[in-house]
């Protein structure tokens, strides 16, 4: 796990994640990852599977993932849909906040 240099000394800032890492940071296996990259919900940097890495955008995405699916029970198609839409919420509401500055 690469850590970037810590603003504040007494935390960690995690900078990428390979492909292991995050199978055990989201409590699931490389074939779970295998699909969410397939299907595009995450993204590594490197294009090589066994040395994939993650920056935190995807690390998010798939933490994310894996609670859609295990407390809704959504499938990989249904998640990648739903990720998207929040972000786009998000970007939506953050026009918003600038526009009513």
């Amino acid at each position: 796990m690469k850590k970037a240099k810590p603003r504040n000394p007494g935390i960690d800032v995690i900078e990428t994640l390979s492909l292991s890492e995050l199978t055990v940071f989201c409590d699931t296996n490389a074939d779970w990852v295998v699909t969410l990259v397939d299907h595009g919900v995450v993204t590594p940097i490197t294009q090589t599977a066994p040395e994939w890495e993650f920056t935190p955008p995807h690390i998010a995405r798939a933490r994310k993932a894996a609670r859609l699916m295990r407390d809704l029970g959504l499938n990989v198609a249904g998640v990648a849909l739903v990720l998207d839409l929040i972000e786009e919420r998000d970007a939506l509401a953050r026009k918003l906040a600038l526009l009513q500055i």
